[in-house]
This record gives structure tokens, sequence and C-alpha cells, in this order.
């Protein structure tokens, strides 16, 4: 796909990415455990589109989204483009079969395998051009014989890269040691930093990319979150249990809102385009996973795609 935006190399896959991407957990809908709510379709697949009209050259989804409808609708989303973006998506994460909406981890070769013939079919592609472990497992060890599926689904041409998420230093080493990672996708944003003491650093030494997913914190950086929209979440919304969301927390990263804004409005940029740019700042992360439910919320980060913080700035907003 062509884009008019910048883009960098994904560590040593063949991916030129986008500052950006388009993350389609949310267009999953809400019946499931870590759903955000009930969606609608047609504007879902309004926001892929206007992501990809004003450049953005990638989306990020993941089989578990929905069970698979989130991979449904950017297939939606992708009929009739002449020249699709990059489609990653995810395995190691399937219904628990309790009929409760919750996921189970399992990381099997024969999971994994299966896993991925079901998202080539639901996304209507031929090869996934980057297909990513979503999460280990408790038992380290259960990382052999996934990282060799990958290896092997790699071989197979139906995946181009394979890559990792969630995973800490000591999980890369251990599948570094049957084959080459090549991205890590972690949790990154002001309010979750953890990575910056030992996986980035690793990352950096070892060239593997970095796609930060949640960088405005699930939209509690955004500039639109309140306390009373907060507190009226619905409950198929996983953000109404979550601590962040709620009080002594909330009131504290509301505060953190405030300073994003004062730098943001030097700029005119939202506050959420601020709390992206500064998790892009480190040129360890190639991306920023981000997602929208409507082409208006693209609007409001794309700018964030060229927005640079200065040392000051970064200063600032940490306060």
């Amino acid at each position: 796909m062509q884009t008019t935006l910048q883009t960098r190399q994904l560590g040593t896959t063949d991916l030129h990415i986008t500052a950006i991407g388009f993350g389609a957990w949310a267009i999953g809908g809400g019946d499931w455990q870590f759903g955000w709510g009930d969606q609608d379709d047609a504007q879902s697949i309004a926001a892929i589109r206007r992501a990809l009209d004003l450049g953005i050259n990638w989306i990020d989804t993941a089989a578990v989204y929905g069970f698979g409808h989130s991979e449904e609708v950017v297939a939606k989303a992708l009929r009739g483009i002449a020249e699709r973006p990059y489609v990653f998506t995810k395995c190691g994460l399937v219904p628990s079969g309790k009929n409760d909406g919750a996921p189970t981890e399992n990381i099997s070769r024969a999971s994994i395998l299966a896993e991925c013939d079901a998202s080539l079919r639901r996304l209507g592609v031929e090869t996934i051009d980057l297909y990513q472990i979503h999460w280990p497992t408790d038992e380290i060890a259960e990382i052999d014989e996934a990282w060799a599926a990958m290896v092997e689904l790699k071989k197979s041409g139906k995946v181009r890269n394979i890559g990792v998420s969630n995973f800490n230093r000591e999980e890369l080493q251990r599948a570094e040691k049957i084959a080459p990672v090549g991205s890590l996708q972690p949790p990154y944003s002001l309010v979750k930093r953890r990575i910056e003491a030992e996986t980035l650093p690793y990352c950096r030494e070892r060239n593997i990319g970095v796609i930060a997913y949640a960088p405005m914190q699930s939209g509690l950086l955004s500039g639109t979150m309140t306390k009373e929209r907060a507190a009226n979440l619905p409950a198929n919304d996983w953000r109404s249990k979550s601590p962040d969301f709620q009080e002594p927390k909330l009131t504290k990263n509301l505060e953190l809102v405030e300073r994003l804004r004062a730098v943001g409005e030097r700029h005119g940029r939202m506050p959420g385009e601020v709390a992206i740019a500064w998790t892009l700042r480190d040129p360890v992360v190639t991306g920023a996973i981000v997602g929208a439910r409507s082409a208006e919320q693209v609007d409001g980060f794309i700018g964030a795609a060229s927005f640079r913080l200065t040392p000051e700035e970064i200063a600032e907003i940490e306060g």
C-alpha cells in the first residue's frame, strides 16, 4: 500500500510501517470478557477506511477480539480495496468453552496451526503479514513448541513474519533460542511504563521491532474521558472494571491528561495525540497501535503520526 506518511522498517522484518497503525481490538464488540461494549460494524468499517485514506498502512487485530468478529469486520472493510494494507493478527487465546465470554491461553502447536487457518479464512487473505503469539502462558517451556509452530507457519508461506505480544525479556530470550523474534507488541503508555527497565533495552540490542499497544491507555489519555463518562461505562466494556478508570487512580490519570492538554494546545494538538507522540519518542518503538470506532476518532489522532515532542515538553509531561 502506498502512503504519504513516513514509514520505518519493523525490526528485521520486511515490513515498513507508518508510525501509527489501526487497532481493531474495540471493534470486536462487547460479547466477550474484554470487549469495549456494543459496536456499530458500519462505523467500524468507516473508521478503518478513513485510517487507510489518511495513509495508515497497517491494521492490527486478533482472533480473540470478539472471538473472530474483529477479523471479519476488517475483512469487510478491505473488500474492494485495490492495494490492501498490511494485516497483523494474533493467536494463542481461544474461547474457554464455559460460555462466559472468557478466553483461555493455548499455545500448543495444534491450536496455533488451526487458529492460523481460521484467521486466514475470516480475514480473506492468502498470507498474514505479521502473526503474533498473543500471550505467553505461565509455563515458560511451552514457548518452545509454540515458537517452533510459528516458524513452521512462516516456512509454509501462510505468514510472512512472526512476532510476539506481552512477552518479557526472559520469554523473548527463550523464543530466540529457536528463531529470531521479528517484533514485540507490549502495552506502553505514560501510565504503563514497566517495559522500560528491561524489555525495551533488550529489543534495542536485538533489533526487535516494537509496536506499542494502548498508547492512550485505552482512551483514558485521549482527552475525552471524564469522571462521569468513566462512571457510566457499560457493563460489557472491560474498562468499567479496570482500576485505572476508578478511584483513586482515575483522578491522578486525569491530572496527567491536563499536562498533555497544556502541551497540545501550544501545537493545536489533542491530548491523545500528545500521549501517542510521547510513546513514539524513543526510536526503539517503531509504531503505536491506536484503536478507533468511528472516522471522527481517526481524525482526532492521525496528527500524532508526524508530531514529535521536544525534550523540554517530555519533561513537562512526565512532571
